[in-house]
């Protein structure tokens, strides 16, 4: 095997094991920071929705992060230098990763890369080799994303609190609404997987089908669901600490299908983020520069495998941070942040924009809190994962261009 894909793919593991530590800790921290799931089970769909989502949901945004940033004819005429470059991108992305996850800061793969790509690309080959307006749309998104998770969420949580927790008969009215909320997961996890799937294997059905599927889908979930709902034993006591327990018990239900549509998310954008240029010193190799040839399904194995060993091993930092210390979370406001970041990231992740579902879940877990009243949030904390959002772009694209005249040394 070439040397290069092999000093990529072991850079690339280094920096998936940081994702799996930061990222992947960040999505599964709703579920965990409000013990909506345990250890054991949060671990379980780690494994099958993140191995599902890079295998299976990934391919646009791979080759965005792969082609779409820097223009292939910039290397064309040395076509080492995208090896260089996409090894300087993976170390840049791994040296952050591992930083912010030593100090418990859950920033963005996304951020990283997308970063690290532009620093190396506008230092190396200059401005004009930049694709400008697949820059902009992946930047506009780092702000829209957790805006409109935000606000979704927002909304979402107050709809709940008003017509559940406010009303006269909590348990009567979570029974009566748990059809919805079904019926919505159903359609986040049928367009996540089944769509996505579908799609992974060449089959494009029309819009028509799409629906109908995905309605099919989601009354099956709807269906399910009510069975293991109605399932769980009614409080006999009127006590409001039992009854708002057996409610809670509910979306802690629902959060956990939540959590596997997030998590399936995670796998197919930022896996994918993290696979693209390796997928592009892989290209090269094969002498490919510019085509989309497809990454042999071990190094996407190998990835996901890593980014599931960081959350094993060293995701509790992050956990504690989003889970914790943004606001205080119940299943109920967990499944409010989930699910409106997992819809958001589903809308980004098919158009082949690069969203990053890190902020999109923290954006959604301050419009629950926001929900609450500004005391429920902690500002302190808040400006800090800002701080680290805003400060990974320079620290990438610095990185990024260092380790780049260092391989081009080492090499030449």
């Amino acid at each position: 095997m070439n040397t290069y894909v092999i000093l990529a793919c072991v850079i690339g593991l280094m920096m998936t094991w940081g994702v799996g530590a930061n990222d992947l800790a960040n999505i599964m921290s709703t579920a965990m920071g409000s013990n909506s799931l345990s250890v054991r089970k949060a671990i379980v769909i780690a494994i099958v929705f993140e191995f599902a989502g890079a295998f299976f949901g990934g391919t646009h945004v791979s080759n965005t992060i792969r082609s779409g940033i820097i223009s292939s004819t910039a290397f064309m005429h040395d076509p080492s230098l995208l090896i260089y470059s996409m090894l300087a991108v993976l170390l840049a992305g791994t040296t952050w990763m591992l930083l912010a996850s030593y100090l418990g800061m859950p920033v963005s793969i996304t951020n990283a890369i997308v970063g690290s790509l532009v620093g190396v690309g506008a230092d190396v080959f200059g401005l004009n080799a930049l694709h400008w307006g697949k820059v902009g749309a992946i930047a506009i998104s780092w702000l829209t994303s957790p805006l409109i998770a935000g606000v979704a969420a927002f909304l979402l949580f107050l709809t709940i609190q008003r017509s559940v927790f406010a009303s006269t008969e909590p348990v009567v009215k979570i029974r009566a609404k748990s059809p919805l909320y079904l019926f919505l997961v159903g359609v986040v996890l049928t367009n996540m997987i089944v769509i996505k799937g579908l799609a992974h294997f060449g089959i494009d059905l029309s819009r028509g089908w799409n629906t109908l599927i995905t309605v099919a889908m989601a009354l099956m979930v709807t269906l399910a669901g009510m069975w293991k709902i109605v399932r769980l034993p009614i409080p006999e006591s009127d006590l409001p600490k039992d009854i708002f327990e057996y409610v809670e018990r509910v979306f802690a239900f629902l959060m956990g299908l939540t959590a596997c549509a997030m998590v399936f998310a995670h796998g197919s954008n930022d896996v994918a983020i993290a696979v693209g240029p390796i997928s592009a010193v892989f290209s090269v190799s094969q002498g490919y520069v510019s085509q989309h040839n497809a990454l042999p399904a071990w190094v996407v194995f190998m990835a996901t495998g890593g980014v599931v060993l960081g959350l094993v091993m060293y995701g509790r930092k992050v956990i504690e941070t989003v889970g914790h210390n943004i606001t205080a979370l119940t299943p109920s406001r967990a499944f409010c942040a989930t699910l409106a970041a997992a819809a958001t990231v589903i809308v980004s992740t098919s158009t082949g924009i690069p969203v990053s579902a890190t902020q999109t879940l923290v954006g959604a877990v301050l419009g629950v809190g926001l929900a609450r009243g500004i005391v429920a949030l902690n500002l302190t904390v808040v400006r800090n994962i800002f701080m680290s959002w805003v400060v990974t772009l320079p620290a990438a694209s610095l990185l990024a261009i260092a380790y780049f005249h260092l391989f081009h040394w080492l090499f030449n």
